[in-house]
């Protein structure tokens, strides 16, 4: 099992905080793909992190648009 310290992740992040937000959602992402048998078997939030502390996944942020009454 692979450690991620908060410092490591916010290297390539703005903060830890948003960093394993974005590492969360990637992970979702990485579950939709189809597998392959006797692929990669590190688990997926390993491999989400590997990729968000490597500075492999680029993200920005969108403002969430509100809808209804204002």
């Amino acid at each position: 099992m692979r450690v991620f310290s908060p410092e490591l992740v916010a290297e390539h992040n703005q903060s830890k905080y948003l960093g394993v937000l974005v590492a969360a959602k990637y992970a979702r992402e990485l579950n939709q793909l189809p597998t392959e048998p006797y692929g990669d078997q590190k688990k997926l939030t390993t491999r989400a992190l590997e990729a968000i502390t490597s500075g492999q996944v680029d993200y920005s942020l969108v403002e969430r648009r509100r809808t209804g009454p204002e």
